[in-house]
């Protein structure tokens, strides 16, 4: 049997649940204080939240109208499937603690429901927040995700990001020694990032206490402010093909700490939305074209690391 080549998701939700969990998105109705005027407006340049809800994904519909609509569309094909409630568009841990408990536990008490996904930016987990989830996780599974983007400061002021890496160093730090399982997201091409910065990125996220990690390729969106800015000055962008970007993603696990687990390495937004890198394959196609090109470098996660 072949070694596995990197740490991935699907082992980890094994060694929690047995039988099949699918993540079902969910949008609470949150915003964002980098879009409301608390730190800043327009929001990040890359972002536009329309990439990444499915149908069912809509703040006018109640937390359990979602996951219940979710769920019909997995049950049809996997009717014993079990369920996490994933907390994903804007910022989900940005609104007054009563009506975040309200949403999250509306979410736990939908049937079929065994877990939690609260996806974050690390300048929205106050201590009050992270105590009730502290005593969530006693009885039910709680992952906790930060979009940090980059660990380069000068980045995530390009990007309009609103905090700096120390920010998400400190959220990540308070979050895992509160023994909630701790993720990070991070955008490999950002513009002016070369390709030695993107792989310090690996060593520098290797030492802080991280659980799981989501790679995302860079995608320029219509209808955003690095949309825009793409159509002005190209030359500002490095796009990569596919065979480059999947070198690159396997030289950042070459030096990512082994026990990290890589929930993914791409992510697909809708095609009438996107407007580069147009790549054309799904998620487990790509994953399989990572997987043999590993065999081809034998290589592996976390060979480089130290």
């Amino acid at each position: 049997m072949e070694k596995a080549r990197y740490n991935d998701y699907g082992s980890f939700l094994q060694q929690h649940f047995a039988g099949k969990v699918q993540k079902i998105s969910i949008n609470g109705g949150f915003t964002c204080p980098n879009r409301d005027g608390s730190i800043g407006r327009g929001g990040c340049t890359f972002c536009n939240n329309q990439t990444f809800n499915p149908d069912y994904c809509r703040s006018e519909l109640s937390v359990t109208q979602q996951l219940q609509e979710g769920i019909r569309f997995f049950a049809r094909k996997y009717p014993t499937m079990r369920y996490l409630a994933y907390f994903q568009a804007y910022t989900s841990t940005y609104d007054e603690l009563p009506r975040l408990i309200a949403r999250y536990e509306e979410a736990l008490s939908v049937e079929g429901v065994v877990g939690i996904i609260i996806g974050t930016r690390p300048d929205c987990m106050p201590a009050s927040l992270l105590d009730y989830l502290v005593e969530l996780a006693k009885r039910t599974f709680v992952t906790v995700e930060y979009g940090v983007e980059s660990t380069l400061d000068t980045t995530l002021q390009r990007i309009n990001r609103g905090h700096d890496y120390a920010t998400a160093v400190d959220a990540i730090r308070r979050t895992a020694a509160a023994n909630i399982i701790t993720g990070a997201h991070l955008i490999l091409g950002l513009p002016g990032e070369s390709h030695n910065e993107m792989l310090q990125h690996a060593t520098r996220l290797s030492q802080l206490p991280l659980d799981t990690i989501k790679l995302h390729q860079l995608q320029l969106i219509k209808g955003t402010v690095m949309g825009n800015e793409y159509a002005q000055h190209p030359e500002h962008f490095d796009i990569p093909d596919i065979d480059t970007y999947i070198d690159r993603a396997i030289d950042f696990a070459e030096l990512l700490r082994p026990d990290i687990v890589i929930e993914r390495f791409v992510s697909q937004s809708p095609t009438e939305l996107l407007i580069a890198p147009h790549w054309g394959l799904k998620n487990h196609e790509f994953t399989a074209r990572l997987l043999r090109r590993m065999r081809e470098r034998d290589t592996w996660q976390g060979r480089k690391w130290q």
